[in-house]
């Protein structure tokens, strides 16, 4: 090699030298991995390096210091790897521009110094076998080595090329193109930074350096190249200063004339005979219009059109410099238009205002260029004051300009923008009619991509509101752009709480879901999302949604948090979102009863209004699961024994607002599913004697709910638990309550208990003696008793007179009747629930079980007395002398139709407790005087269509009444035929003691024998 003689006879021993090329290396590797263009090769350069370290390593703890050729090999080695050192350093420093824009020279470059290295190590004398074969290995590897550029940069140097070729490539693609150059070096695209790193990229476009290791002499046309490139990047906004540009346009404006210059004869195509737009030139030497030319070939001629001489087809070439001559004319014209139509937009005349609107729309859409000149000349106040203009058709084609002016140049969305009442003007186009309100809405969707015009677009009133309501419009177009603009506006915080206001929580839900980053910027906004959540008024649709959308787990995410403050907001939110149903079942599914529940308790950790926050969103869940949806998914909020416990003893810790609360989460889950369960718990648990105790309490909230509950816990249970636990003074307090409470609700829990309680004759006895009976009657005749809020009272109150209408006891039967409910009763038959009818006739059958006992016998009168006085005329029922008040006879009440009436009615239990008092007709002696009275209200057919009924219980009944109505022949006769049907399905179909029965009944019709094996 050439390097051999600049080496001979150095005096320096093999050792030092290897020691300095072995620092050499290191530096050199420590630089080509902080190198950015070219990574992988740099990272794989330093790899050969690093073994090439080892080598000489392994060499310098040999005895090898009077080895001369040895000396000579390290330092011509040596003085390659400052070569490469060089490379990387330069690689590292420089302009990243001018590296990507180089990177196919870097690779050739740094493989040709690989090469070099190569060839050098094989210089090495042979010392050792083990370091022979090491190089052996190392310099194949290297031989072979092939660096390239990477997919992105490649992608890149073709982007490049295809702008070089492109004569006018307008400005969005030049942005758009130094945009890519940004992303593929790791350039920040901030327009500062961008035009930093061009002008840097410009200076160093001339220097040398050793990247041009191989051509030591840029030659000509890399020169040419890079300057292109230079002038194509140059067309970007970020290359160049909004103030460079407007210098730049108003020197060459003010250098041109007024009047507008016709067209050269050059510029005409010879085929067409118009001004061309993209000029080719054959091989003839004539210039034609691309399409024309294309157009005559196309058409079979294959003759040049001026010349006649025969044309190659394939050899169309641009003619540039004519396309260059006819685009400065063009813009010189232009130019000179934009100074004259200023004036006509302000005209009065709405038809040359939309002519000369009609010229600006033609030149922005020219050019890309022409939209900055537009800009400059101030064009956009005037075309934001015509967007006030009466005729909508200038205002339409005003919103579509400024459009235009806009796209792709954040520049000019922001001098729209700052023009005074620019957004407002474009807002309220947008509540126009429906084609000018999708222009102002493009127009928004394109300034909303500006970071800067975003807040001012926010900050309109109503904007952000239209823009929801076109969101969810039947119009696709305008509903996605819609969302977009939408999407734009949420990077702030207000827009987004605008956003849910107007109910659209999207952006809302993607900030409270973005805080599972590290920073304490996304923790700020999750629990401002959250508060809004818990502010704004929301509607059920929207709750469902909300959840359905995944609002949920970032909330409970919040709730779990270890700053009180997040879990206050947290609380807060699904207290506001907790209220709906489905919502409830949803908290209860993904485990937010839990942590509540640990927050509840832990009453040291949190105020009174966070408790009773906390007490709310628990009830919620607890009425959610009342549901038929839990009841199908068998969902609980609580089971077991200790948590019920647990949360019943809050009641004794806290104030009445929690009390309060928790009464009524107990009430609602009695009524759920689990119902059962959770009373018979609450029962075990004492529950009962804290509940009689709560009907004291000076709260009226809460001894209302401990009253509900209460009367809850009496629908079933073991009567030991109340017996244990009511007493005289307890029966007195539920009385005061019946009289004295405004609350509808606990009035009728205080009936229902009454109702419900065991029937001890010492508890009825009580009632009584407290005058139970006419708060009662108080309570069901005052006020509309068909009012649907006082429903319940009516059915409990008409329930609870079930323990003073027993026959056992006459005395408060008297007292009922003289009270007077028999009317009330009889009103109730016609016009009560189906709950009410039945506790109707259950009270008038245990009246009438008492007539036949009380009705007083004729008295026998002489033949004399016969003679002057009206005979005594008895009840033809129990054949004496009968009236509501001695005897409570349902014939002398008029009871017996209302009570038919009701066996029509579709409800089970009113149909039986109504047969069952007209029963008490037909019993022993009064079978046939009874049965002709039923015959004569016609209640007998009613209770043979009983014998269909689906309730076997009820069929038995009516059965039984006809087995012994049909012992008498005129009934048979009668009725006979129409129970034939019913009575033989019940043979074939009734369980085997209705079969029997109705068999016996058919013999009554003497359909079967009696010897019938239906016997």
């Amino acid at each position: 090699m050439e390097k051999d003689a600049s080496v001979t006879g150095s005096h320096i021993p093999a050792s030092e030298l290897l020691s300095q090329t072995m620092l050499t290396i290191f530096d050199t590797v420590h630089a080509a991995k902080a190198v950015i263009i070219q990574e992988e090769n740099f990272k794989q350069f330093a790899i050969y390096m690093e073994k090439v370290t080892l080598v000489l390593k392994e060499l310098a703890n040999l005895n090898i210091d009077d080895s001369e050729s040895l000396k000579i090999a390290v330092e011509i080695l040596n003085q390659e790897i400052k070569v490469a050192k060089q490379l990387t350093v330069e690689c590292g420093k420089r302009n990243k521009v001018y590296l990507l824009v180089n990177c196919q020279r870097i690779a050739k470059n740094l493989e040709y110094i690989t090469k070099e290295i190569c060839q050098v190590l094989g210089l090495i004398p042979d010392i050792s076998f083990n370091i022979n074969d090491k190089l052996s290995e190392l310099r194949k590897d290297m031989l072979d080595c092939e660096y390239r550029v990477t997919a992105v940069e490649e992608e890149m140097l073709e982007k490049i090329e295809a702008g070089i070729q492109e004569i006018d490539m307008d400005k969005s693609h030049a942005n758009n193109l130094l945009l890519c150059i940004a992303d593929a070096a790791g350039i920040s695209t901030e327009q500062a930074v961008l035009k930093r790193e061009f002008e840097e990229f410009k200076s160093e476009v001339g220097d040398k350096s050793e990247i041009d290791y191989v051509n030591l002499r840029k030659n000509s046309a890399d020169a040419l190249k890079m300057g292109k490139i230079v002038t194509l990047l140059a067309r970007a906004d970020a290359a160049t200063s909004p103030e460079e540009k407007e210098i730049k346009y108003f020197n060459k404006r003010n250098s041109l004339g007024r009047q507008p210059l016709e067209p050269l004869q050059a510029f005409y195509c010879p085929i067409i005979h118009d001004v061309m737009v993209d000029p080719v030139e054959t091989s003839t030497g004539q210039t034609f219009e691309r399409s024309a030319i294309e157009k005559w070939f196309a058409e079979g001629n294959n003759l040049c059109p001026l010349t006649a001489t025969p044309l190659d087809m394939s050899a169309l070439r641009p003619n540039k410099i004519l396309r260059q001559s006819i685009e400065e004319w063009k813009d010189r014209n232009t130019i000179i238009m934009l100074g004259s139509l200023k004036p006509t937009l302000n005209s009065n005349d709405e038809q040359e205002v939309l002519q000369s609107l009609g010229k600006l729309h033609d030149i922005c859409i020219e050019r890309e260029l022409h939209c900055e000149w537009v800009m400059m000349e101030e064009y956009s106040p005037i075309l934001i004051g015509l967007l006030g203009a009466k005729n909508r058709e200038i205002r339409k084609l005003s919103l579509v300009i400024l459009r235009i002016l806009s796209k792709d140049s954040n520049k000019n969305k922001e001098r729209i923008a700052r023009v005074n009442n620019a957004i407002e003007a474009i807002v309220r186009s947008l509540a126009r009619h429906i084609v000018e309100s999708k222009l102002a809405l493009q127009l928004l969707l394109e300034l909303s991509r500006s970071n800067l015009v975003r807040d001012l677009i926010g900050n309109v009133q109503g904007c952000i509101f239209l823009l929801v309501t076109i969101s969810s419009s039947d119009d696709t177009g305008a509903a996605k752009d819609a969302k977009e603009v939408l999407e734009n506006l949420s990077f702030l915080d207000q827009n987004v709480i605008q956003m849910a206001r107007a109910n659209y929580f999207k952006p809302l839900l993607h900030l409270l879901s973005s805080g599972n980053h590290d920073d304490a910027g996304p923790e700020n906004v999750r629990r401002t999302m959250a508060a809004t959540l818990s502010e704004i008024e929301l509607t059920d649709h929207n709750k469902l949604s909300l959840f359905e959308d995944g609002a949920l787990q970032p909330l409970l995410s919040l709730l779990s948090h270890s700053d009180m403050k997040m879990k206050e907001v947290a609380v807060k939110a699904l207290y506001n979102l907790s209220s709906v149903p489905q919502n409830g079942l949803r908290m209860i599914r993904e485990g937010a009863a839990g942590p509540l529940f640990e927050l509840l308790y832990r009453h040291s950790l949190s105020s009174p209004s966070f408790r009773g926050e906390v007490a709310v969103i628990i009830m919620h869940l607890a009425t959610s699961t009342t549901t038929l949806e839990a009841d199908q998914m068998h969902i609980s909020l609580l089971e077991s024994e200790e948590d019920i416990f647990k949360l019943f003893s809050l009641i004794s810790l806290t104030g009445p607002d929690i009390q309060q609360i928790i009464l009524r989460t107990f009430h609602a889950m009695c009524q759920s599913h689990s119902g059962l369960d959770i009373r018979t718990k609450l029962r075990q648990l004492s529950s009962v004697r804290v509940l009689v105790q709560l009907c004291e309490f000076d709260n009226h909230m809460v001894r209302a709910n401990a009253v509900k509950l209460f009367c809850c816990l009496t629908e079933d249970g073991d009567d030991s638990t109340f017996l244990e636990h009511v007493s005289q003074r307890c029966i007195e307090t539920l009385l005061r309550i019946m009289e004295t409470s405004d609350n509808v609700e606990e009035i009728a829990a205080a009936m229902g208990i009454i109702s419900n309680l065991p029937k001890e004759s010492h508890i009825t006895q009580w009632l009584f003696d407290a005058g139970a009976l006419q708060i009662i009657l108080r309570r069901l005749t005052g006020g509309n008793s068909s009012a649907s809020y006082k429903r319940q009272v009516i059915e409990n109150g008409v329930a609870a007179l079930h323990r003073f209408t027993v026959s056992t006891n006459q005395n408060w039967q008297k007292e009922v009747v003289n009270c007077g409910f028999f009317p009330i009763l009889l009103q109730f038959l016609d016009s009560g629930t189906a709950l009410t009818k039945r506790n109707s006739a259950v009270s008038l059958k245990q009246l009438s079980e008492s007539s036949n006992g009380l009705s007083r016998p004729l008295k026998k009168r002489g033949s004399l007395w016969c003679c002057f006085s009206s005979r005594d005329i008895g009840c033809r029922v129990h054949l004496g002398i009968c009236t509501v008040e001695s005897s409570f006879c349902l014939l002398e009440a008029n009871a017996v139709l209302p009570l038919v009436r009701v066996l029509e009615e579709p409800d089970v239990g009113a149909c039986e407790a109504s047969l069952d008092a007209l029963l008490t007709l037909i019993e022993g002696e009064r079978l046939q005087n009874g049965s002709k009275v039923l015959s004569e209200v016609n209640a007998i057919v009613p209770i043979i269509r009983l014998l269909s009924s689906s309730c076997t219980e009820l069929q038995e009944k009516a059965l039984k009444a006809l087995e012994r109505i049909f012992r008498l022949v005129d009934f048979k006769q009668k009725y006979g035929n129409l129970a034939q049907m019913p009575l033989v399905d019940i043979t074939q179909r009734g369980n085997s003691g209705m079969k029997s029965l109705a068999a016996k009944v058919l013999a009554h019709l003497d359909v079967l024998h009696e010897q019938s094996s239906y016997f």
